[in-house]
């Protein structure tokens, strides 16, 4: 992870120490009850702060912000492999056994994937496991596993 870090702040010209930094996302969901019980229940994010039209989530250390509204369009035009993909997505990366532990969460809560769990790259520099899925409003979520996470941007 740490050369992970200093390639990012190569890129960016970046000389001194990062600080641990997270994202926030915020995208529109139908109805928060269905969102709190699969954000919840089925991924396991603690719920942080709500109001009447919208609600927070910790998704790993990053914040999602679901607001009630029309989910954003989505297209199967991102090619992974020889599968097609909709775009855009987001997602995590998680270390290997964080990834096999949810794709174990997201198989026994029956979630339907639109790419099942399967490593991509196997053998090669940035092989990766992947898995792809909708959540119940049609947004979907990308979640890969390395074994080294200084793989992330490997080439």
């Amino acid at each position: 992870m740490q050369r992970a870090r200093q390639r990012l702040r190569r890129g960016w010209g970046i000389l001194e120490c990062m600080t641990t930094s997270f994202f926030h996302l915020a995208f529109h969901v139908r109805d928060l009850d269905v969102a709190r019980r699969f954000y919840g229940s089925v991924l396991g994010c603690a719920e942080g702060r709500s109001t009447d039209t919208w609600v927070d989530f910790d998704l790993f250390g990053h914040q999602l912000s679901l607001h009630l509204g029309e989910p954003f369009a989505t297209t199967l035009t991102g090619r992974v492999g020889d599968h097609w993909v909709p775009m855009p997505h987001f997602g995590l990366v998680l270390a290997l056994p964080d990834w096999q532990a949810m794709a174990q969460r997201l198989q026994n809560a029956g979630v339907d994937f639109v790419l099942p769990p399967q490593v991509r790259f196997e053998g090669q520099p940035g092989e990766q496991w992947t898995l792809f899925f909708l959540d119940p409003f049609g947004n979907p979520i990308e979640i890969k596993g390395f074994r080294n996470l200084d793989g992330v941007f490997q080439t």
